[in-house]
């Protein structure tokens, strides 16, 4: 969407309390292109509204080559309040939320059709333009006159999905009477009933009262999912596990990709022309390359620490001048506004926090105790100072209490000239940050972080990161790439934790960080901080890039995701068809499944390398062996008498028994010692069924 506002611009009172302002965009003095048609009108779209319609006009930016489109309502075909549905990124209600997104999903499914693009593969990036699904099938059935089940057959392998959030409140949920409201006419025009349509957005479709989740929808309607890092992976497959229940968290069909940084974007003038120079210009278009980043140990420690101590400088500078402008506009006393010359120390230790203000990422842990880190800031012989910047959601106040907090903080004597918070955080105050601290801070509550990418960009221009493992910095870190606070724990008292860890990072800046900088050779060089510059360059620039990134949506997601809908598409969509037939019978069925009897060859006790058949019979109703797949679930017992890293076996069929009852078997190998346990588990079969885990059936035996 193309807000008229954008996002606020941030700026602190004298108390330190953050306000907003939102300055009007005049869209004709920026560089974008309004969509005619043909006949030189406005191009535009329309979604219903209940008891109107809502227009929109599409504009077009050119970002390099690719063409970004975007949404606005502020014209006068709409009703004044519909006008205003693009004004504000965050702003309003549940129900302007609604509409916003229903224009992002639906609308902006038609503006690409309006366009004249038809994409084989949609990305939905968060559950905002989840409806998106909806609309695809809406399409489809009156395309091609199909049933919503066969046209959900066509489109699903075509939806990617990425949730971003791995706490339930970050997620978009809509009241039942809200989505009624909404949808009523739409879901009656996809042939769906109440129960049916609500149900693609609740974790339970059988519970009534519970709302409605657009991760939930594009989850169920997307092929394929993933989060954003590897323990954001992890993290989502649990929070998500009761949309399919009875599976395993494991088995959860979330994957991960980890996100990257564009290099080119984020790394300063002067540190890519060191790269140019000693990994050479081609670390611009393929920064993956892990064989060019080894040659990082070729830059002379002279030539990379003056390079960042030039950049340090600048960063002191922009700091200065940033806070003078600030202390001005606030009316500060020309006292304190001529003090603004002399805060910050171009050779100290200097710490980066710069991030959004939500409460678990934990800003000011590093203040939580006070006398400890004003001994820290003020060493005479090795000082340190910290640079904060960021914006606190515009309805957040705990999260702008946290702000509040850094400003009292810094005008401790003590701080007065080693900490400093920068206002209205944006691309140019990050740059001067990331380009010129030597430390990236980085303190959430783990597991909270989906990934982050700071300190990625950070350590490109050769910064080190001081994090919690957490996000991207839980597989990204080593001894030899940074520091990490804490070992990785979770834990359920808040307090407790923030004690433990608050300590942690004070531990390591006055035995580990601190000492490190300031030992200096004759040269005056810190040799060891610069070997662990250029180890944590080496480790991070080839993997945590968008070259890599993308490279893998693009293997694990796109190209099966094109494969896939081409062949259920294909001969007038006849594979989607017989799939939604085949779906819909084996739901039916699927109560009828009884595990009847298991049973185990050789009870006696057995060595590593032997080898036990277990067997079982299962009634398959009216269903066929064909339809179903029956695993044998063993490994390892814990203490609880649960299994642990558990193995799956195919379990084949045997001769029919008797009617619908069949015997299957199947065979475990025994490869470790100790106590062994298994069971039996029943998933759906289906040639053209991607994973068996996504259509939510599995029957265990009790």
């Amino acid at each position: 969407m193309l807000y008229q506002q954008g996002y606020f611009r941030q700026y602190l009172n004298a108390d330190g309390w953050q306000q907003e302002r939102n300055p009007e965009n005049d869209f004709y003095t920026l560089p974008i292109t309004l969509e005619h048609t043909p006949e030189g009108k406005p191009l535009t779209i329309t979604v219903d509204l209940p008891g109107r319609s809502l227009y929109a006009q599409i504009w077009r930016v050119k970002v390099g080559r690719i063409p970004l489109y975007l949404l606005d309502t502020n014209i006068p075909l709409n009703a004044p309040e519909d006008q205003d549905i693009t004004d504000q990124l965050y702003g309003g209600d549940r129900e302007l939320r609604i509409k916003q997104e229903i224009l992002l999903g639906i609308g902006g499914y038609r503006a690409l059709k309006a366009l004249g693009i038809s994409p084989s593969v949609y990305h939905m990036n968060e559950g905002h333009s989840a409806f998106l699904a909806l609309e695809r099938c809406r399409d489809l059935m009156g395309a091609y006159k199909l049933s919503f089940a066969e046209a959900r057959e066509a489109s699903t392998p075509g939806l990617v999905f990425t949730t971003h959030t791995p706490v339930p409140a970050g997620n978009d949920f809509f009241a039942p009477e809200l989505m009624e409201r909404y949808f009523s006419n739409y879901y009656r025009d996809l042939g769906l009933n109440p129960k049916e349509f609500h149900g693609l957005g609740r974790q339970d479709p059988n519970n009534d009262q519970e709302v409605y989740c657009m991760t939930v929808l594009a989850l169920r309607m997307a092929g394929n999912s993933n989060g954003v890092a590897k323990l954001h992976g992890t993290v989502s497959r649990k929070m998500w596990q009761n949309v399919w229940p009875g599976l395993p968290s494991n088995e959860i069909p979330i994957i991960s990709i980890t996100n990257g940084v564009h290099a080119p974007s984020w790394i300063s003038r002067d540190m890519a022309g060191l790269y140019d120079r000693y990994l050479g210009p081609k670390w611009r278009e393929d920064p993956g390359e892990y064989a060019l980043w080894s040659r990082v140990h070729h830059i002379p420690d002279e030539e990379l620490w003056r390079t960042h101590e030039r950049r340090r400088e600048r960063l002191v500078a922009f700091a200065r001048a940033r806070l003078r402008s600030q202390l001005e506009s606030r009316g500060g006393p020309p006292s304190e506004v001529d003090q603004a010359a002399e805060v910050l120390n171009s050779q100290a230790l200097t710490i980066g926090f710069a991030r959004r203000f939500a409460t678990y990422k934990r800003s000011t842990l590093i203040l939580r105790d006070a006398e400890r880190l004003l001994k820290i800031l003020g060493a005479k012989d090795r000082p340190v100072q910290i640079i904060f910047a960021g914006k606190a959601h515009p309805h957040d106040d705990p999260g702008k209490e946290l702000i509040r907090q850094i400003v009292h903080f810094e005008r401790n004597p003590g701080a007065r000239r080693r900490m400093v918070f920068l206002e209205d955080y944006d691309m140019v105050v990050a740059r001067y940050m990331l380009q010129g601290v030597d430390i990236w801070l980085n303190t959430p509550r783990r597991p909270l972080e989906a990934s982050g990418t700071s300190g990625m960009k950070a350590t490109l221009n050769g910064a080190i990161n001081l994090s919690i493992l957490d996000g991207w910095w839980d597989e990204a870190y080593t001894v030899q790439t940074g520091w990490a606070i804490g070992r990785g724990e979770e834990y359920t008292d808040s307090t407790k934790q923030d004690e433990i860890e608050s300590n942690a990072l004070y531990d390591l800046l006055e035995k580990e960080i601190v000492p490190l900088y300031y030992t200096r050779g004759a040269d005056d060089l810190p040799r060891q901080w610069i070997a662990k510059m250029k180890s944590a360059m080496r480790a991070i620039g080839p993997e945590f890039n968008t070259n890599r990134m993308v490279r893998e949506y693009t293997e694990r997601m796109y190209l099966p995701a094109l494969d896939r809908e081409s062949e259920l598409k294909s001969n007038a969509f006849a594979r989607a068809k017989q799939l939604a037939v085949w779906k819909q019978r084996v739901r039916e069925h699927w109560p009828e499944i009884k595990i009847l009897e298991i049973t185990v060859d050789n009870h006696k006790t057995l060595k590593v390398g032997e080898s036990v058949t277990i067997r079982a019979k299962i009634d398959l109703g009216r269903l066929k062996a064909e339809d179903v797949s029956v695993e044998l679930f063993y490994g390892s017992l814990n203490a609880g008498g649960e299994i642990e890293n558990p193995k799956v076996a195919l379990m084949k069929p045997g001769e029919k028994a008797k009617g619908s009852v069949f015997e299957f078997a199947g065979v475990n190998k025994l490869v470790m010692s100790g106590r062994m346990g298994h069971t039996v588990r029943i998933l759906p079969k289906h040639e053209d069924l991607d994973n068996p885990h996504k259509l939510g059936l599995v029957l265990w035996a009790k």
